[in-house]
């Protein structure tokens, strides 16, 4: 014990280490003794130490999964001018009109237009963005290829517009387009309109723009150049000479979503003395700092005139050489009509429509549907804000392209995973390419996890549309997984076509990531029983709404459960899974790849002993979701908090009051979508008796039918039509959605053509409810101009978003029967 006390001092001592060699021995083993008793608090230490650092290292690394892309190849292997055809386009489906090429730093052009009598008198209500608040009675493309051309219909008060675009290949930089806009006047034929012509650069460090000189009737031109372009020229050209003013802006704007604020803010007036009439004028080249300052961004053309009036505004790039004239006056008017005679052929060759014998009415209306879907595809740059459970705050997603078509250009002018997949139906019918393209750009989206943003927000002018509280995305979230029913169409009516144009290598290059899609949701969104599912997101503590909303379901406020709890089982989810693993199998089969394992998964999901224990209610006779619920619950003012005397009382939001107890039961209640997805994904028995009583309830018109469609929500069902928070009216609660209205009709369409005792009737119901439909939206689109989100079921009038010529655009479909 004392050596082991002095050890310290005689190891720090040289004299005593050499006074003797027994001393020494005994020294030198009683000097390792302290060091085998410390070796396994060493050992401990460095143990803890690695577990600490490999803990902090596993973290940090689940902590990066939710921004790393999948490792795979790349899904789209051309982009930019390696697609020259496809370089510049209406993609901007936001604005009214407006052009872009498809690059990370695009150039981009537009038009905007006022009425100067109107801004004379304070309104200021310049259009440029696409805004249901401007309440134009009609903007609709009526032809529109996705490639070539497009012509859109215009009605503004008293302005009659035809805006046209025109593409012609050559050079080394995607070519030249011109953009033809004419306006005539509805009522007066001295109507005033100014109508502005613009380019401008996204990045403003990326290339310049010039305002360029007058010549003759050649009103202006905007010069430019930027690395993927090289030099170019826009020219505005008056057809008819009749404008009375024009002027010019050239200046740096903060933004591309504040074009309109730059222009707003840099409108000057003049007074005439004699006649004190106001004009409308804008002042020319804005000054910047020749030295520090950046280059000007944004050029505007404006030209002021009586109606009617007709302006071209030309594109040309400087590498096309060999350019034989202009693209404008008649030989634009030649080049248009050959386009516009291509579409209406291709269009009666793909649908039919008239052999089915549909009035030249209704035929300009399917046009209209499909020509507002095609040219309603934008292309968009950006990264999305992303967060997982291992991520303490949002963290951003990598930059990425996105080619996609939107649900609706003035509401939800940006992509939406589960829209999109009822996008393609259409969309692949007309252009396989088209889709394919966007289905690669979509999945190029894909996380390491196997995980899509359900919503992409990306670039400035997306992100200028959205409030922020919306703009992060979470990636336990799902969203309906629509493609699979793309695919699904595409190989069930398209094989031949895949195998003898060579498109098989991108469902090749594909696969991979389906697999790993498939994976995600069948991980992700597993219940506690085995066999079932739920939606996660679903808030517990959302005392201000009636019903907590499932927005990852696409369905938003469509009664579930009342109380959300790990136990639930969500009957349209089981649906989807299995829909998913039927598509893989036969994509499997396509490739020559082994998909048993999927195969077995659709007949395990499908298996009616499995899926009717876990999801039919035998009280009701219907399949329905599981969970913790009472339909006691109603929505109340919070008891009034005592203050101070002198103090304001604040307005309080109603918050949910649970009036009875909630048990785990089925979600019975209520009859609507939910309870026809087993019908809609086509997984019943065509023989099977709860098809019959699907089919039975489906057209009882106290539940869904309806003259116009199917309802989402039964009137017997205690939460119909009731709003979800104060301030939420009723979404997913009794008006008419296209979507699953198309799939019921496809689902009765199929089942009509199998053997069972139920063939007769789903015909029957078929052709009413197919009929049904088509002569709404019809009526509604001739009634108001526009197709709309969704139908009253009570009178079938549009409401909601419009235009909504998203999934609302599947009536194409309707009518030449295409499923």
């Amino acid at each position: 014990m004392e050596d082991q006390i002095t050890m310290p001092r005689t190891k720090n001592s040289g004299t005593h280490e050499k006074a003797s060699g027994d001393h020494n021995k005994n020294s030198s083993h009683n000097k390792n003794k302290p060091n085998d008793e410390l070796s396994p608090i060493r050992t401990g230490i460095t143990l803890t130490c690695l577990i600490i650092a490999a803990v902090i290292g596993f973290k940090g690394y689940l902590e990066t999964r939710v921004n790393t892309k999948f490792d795979n190849d790349k899904m789209v292997e051309k982009s930019g001018l390696d697609v020259p055809h496809m370089y510049w386009g209406s993609y901007r489906p936001g604005l009214y009109f407006g052009m872009k090429t498809r690059d990370s730093n695009p150039l981009l052009s537009g038009i905007m237009w006022y009425s100067p009598k109107k801004l004379a008198h304070g309104n200021i209500d310049i259009r440029h963005w696409c805004e249901q608040g401007d309440n134009l009675n009609k903007y609709t493309w009526k032809e529109h290829d996705g490639r070539n051309f497009g012509v859109q219909e215009i009605h503004d008060g008293p302005y009659r517009m035809t805006v046209s675009f025109v593409k012609r290949p050559g050079g080394n930089h995607g070519g030249d387009w011109t953009a033809h806009v004419k306006v005539e006047p509805k009522y007066n034929t001295t109507e005033e309109i100014s109508i502005l012509f613009y380019a401008a650069l996204e990045d403003k460090g990326n290339g310049w723009l010039s305002s360029g000189p007058y010549y003759g009737n050649l009103i202006s031109k905007i010069k430019g150049n930027t690395p993927e372009l090289g030099d170019f020229t826009f020219t505005l050209y008056d057809q008819n000479r009749k404008e009375v003013s024009d002027s010019f802006l050239s200046t740096v704007s903060p933004g591309i979503h504040l074009l309109k604020e730059t222009v707003l803010d840099s409108l000057r007036t003049i007074r005439n003395k004699k006649t004190n009439k106001i004009k409308f004028t804008l002042p020319g080249e804005s000054f910047r700092d020749p030295v520090s300052g950046p280059p000007h961004n944004f050029v505007a053309l404006q030209v002021t005139g009586q109606l009617p009036m007709e302006t071209y505004f030309i594109f040309e790039s400087e590498s096309f050489h060999n350019r034989s004239n202009t693209l404008h006056g008649k030989v634009y008017q030649e080049e248009l009509e050959k386009h516009r005679k291509n579409f209406r052929e291709k269009f009666e060759r793909t649908y039919e429509l008239g052999r089915k014998n549909f009035s030249p009415q209704k035929i300009e209306f399917a046009k209209a549907a499909l020509s507002n879907l095609i040219g309603g595809i934008g292309y968009f740059y950006g990264s999305s804000r992303v967060q997982s459970s291992h991520t303490k705050n949002t963290v951003p997603y990598w930059k990425a392209p996105l080619y996609t078509a939107v649900p609706s250009r003035s509401f939800f002018p940006r992509g939406f995973l589960w829209d999109e997949g009822f996008h393609g139906l259409l969309i692949s019918t007309w252009d396989l390419d088209i889709e394919l393209d966007i289905i690669n750009h979509w999945f190029d989206l894909m996380n390491i996890e196997g995980w899509i943003p359900r919503e992409q927000i990306l670039g400035q002018e997306a992100l200028s549309k959205v409030p922020e509280e919306f703009v992060t995305q979470h990636n336990t979230n799902a969203n309906p997984p629509t493609f699979f029913l793309t695919l699904k169409f595409i190989n069930r009516n398209y094989r031949k076509k895949l195998k003898s144009e060579g498109k098989l290598h991108t469902l090749y290059r594909l696969y991979p990531r389906l697999q790993a899609w498939f994976d995600w949701f069948n991980y992700t969104q597993l219940g506690d029983v085995p066999g079932s599912y739920r939606w996660k997101g679903r808030d517990p503590d959302a005392v201000r709404e009636l019903n907590p909303k499932t927005l990852t379901s696409g369905l938003d406020d469509y009664p579930r459960a009342s109380h959300p709890t790990s136990e639930e089982r969500h009957v349209d989810l089981r649906c989807w899974i299995a829909l998913s693993a039927s598509t893989l199998a036969e994509l499997s089969h396509t490739l020559g790849r082994n998909g048993k394992k999927y195969e077995n998964t659709f007949y395990y999901l499908t298996d009616p002993r499995f899926l009717n224990h876990l999801h039919w209610s035998y009280r009701s006779s219907r399949y329905a979701d599981y969970g913790l619920h009472t339909d006691s619950v109603v929505l109340k003012k919070p008891p009034t908090i005592q203050r101070q005397p002198g103090t304001p009382v604040t307005n309080q939001e109603k918050v949910r009051v649970v009036l009875k107890s909630p048990v785990y039961d089925y979600v019975d209640s209520s009859f609507g979508y939910i309870n026809l997805f087993p019908l809609m994904t086509e997984i019943l028995d065509s023989e099977s008796s709860e098809l019959g009583q699907v089919l039975l309830d489906l057209k009882n018109p106290e539940y869904l039918w309806t003259d116009y469609g199917l309802r989402s929500l039964s009137t017997t069902s205690p939460m119909y039509m009731k709003y979800n928070t104060e301030h939420d009216p009723p979404y997913w609660r009794g008006p008419i959605w296209i979507n699953i209205n198309y799939l019921v009709a496809k689902a009765l369409y199929n089942y009509s053509k199998m053997e069972g005792p139920y063939r007769e009737t789903a015909k029957e119901l078929y052709e009413r409810l197919r009929e049904n439909l088509i002569n709404n939206i019809f009526k509604e689109y001739k009634r108001t101009g526009y197709i709309w989100e969704q139908y009253n079921d009570v009178t079938g009038e549009g409401q909601g978003s419009r235009p909504f010529t998203g999934w609302s655009s599947l009536v194409v479909l309707l009518m030449a029967e295409i499923y």
